[in-house]
């Protein structure tokens, strides 16, 4: 299988709260758009830690981390965020990484999004088995 990028949206989850509650306005909301490399092999969402800071996400763990050569480092967990790929979103947590780095889309928040790696044109598409787009289909 080759390597798949795809574009989705970062959006800071508490300002999505902030916005609900009349505290923020939809422009105030920290968002960004982002290449993101599709990684089954990988749990979470993987961000560096510059994209961590310029959406002002809130640290809310740590973990140990094992990364693609073997290796364990500790990294922090931030969140929430929501995560944007066409019409579909799902809210996880992500894991930061200091180094300058790609997003990784891991399993998680694919799983969420309900969306499956396509290997023949080497892209991420909605599940053609979802039951969403199955009454889409019939609208």
């Amino acid at each position: 299988m080759g390597v798949t990028y795809v574009e989705i949206e970062l959006v800071r989850g508490d300002d999505l709260a902030l916005e609900r509650s009349g505290y923020l306005n939809a422009d105030q909301i920290n968002r960004i758009s982002v290449l993101a490399l599709v990684d089954s092999g990988a749990s979470m969402l993987t961000i560096p830690r510059l994209l961590s800071q310029k959406l002002q996400l809130a640290k809310l763990d740590e973990v140990e981390a094992e990364l693609a050569d073997g290796s364990v480092m500790r990294a922090d967990v931030v969140g929430p965020l929501e995560v944007r790929f066409q019409n579909r979103k799902t809210v996880v947590n992500a894991v930061v990484v200091d180094a300058d780095t790609d997003t990784l889309l891991g399993a998680i928040p694919m799983q969420g999004m309900d969306v499956v790696i396509d290997p023949k044109r080497e892209q991420l598409v909605v599940n053609p088995d979802s039951p969403d787009t199955a009454r889409m289909l019939l609208k």
